[in-house]
């Protein structure tokens, strides 16, 4: 079992920068994928950006690159998304997520992750 817990969301003007966290707890996340999602309202939840448990393979949404950057510590079992020049669509809800058991190349199914933090909200302001 792993529980997944999100920090650094908040109220944000347009251009601003946030930098969320998600500590994980109960189970070591060190050998596991992670990824960052998001979900507004009246939307779908989907995935903002991805990380293998060595940090080699890194994905991103085309709709953040160049403006955030996912990372992780696994010494400290954090993954963190850095964001910036954000934007009034990047307003929802983001939860971080851990593969246990599934491959890298999933890394964009939701389904293909095993445990889910609650989320932490993010609201961009024009």
């Amino acid at each position: 079992q792993v529980q997944l817990v999100e920090s650094g969301g908040g109220l944000v003007q347009a251009g601003g920068s946030l930098r969320l966290s998600c500590t994980a707890s109960g189970r070591t996340i060190s050998n596991h994928a992670m990824g960052w999602f998001r979900q507004a309202p009246g939307k779908e939840r989907e995935v903002v950006a991805a990380i293998s448990w060595k940090s080699s393979s890194i994905e991103y949404a085309n709709s953040v690159k160049g403006r955030f950057t996912i990372s992780r510590d696994n010494a400290k079992e954090t993954v963190y998304l850095q964001m910036n020049n954000l934007k009034p669509e990047d307003t929802a809800v983001y939860s971080c997520a851990v593969m246990i058991r599934g491959y890298y190349s999933t890394y964009d199914a939701l389904g293909a992750y095993d445990y889910w933090g609650q989320g932490t909200q993010v609201t961009v302001s024009s």
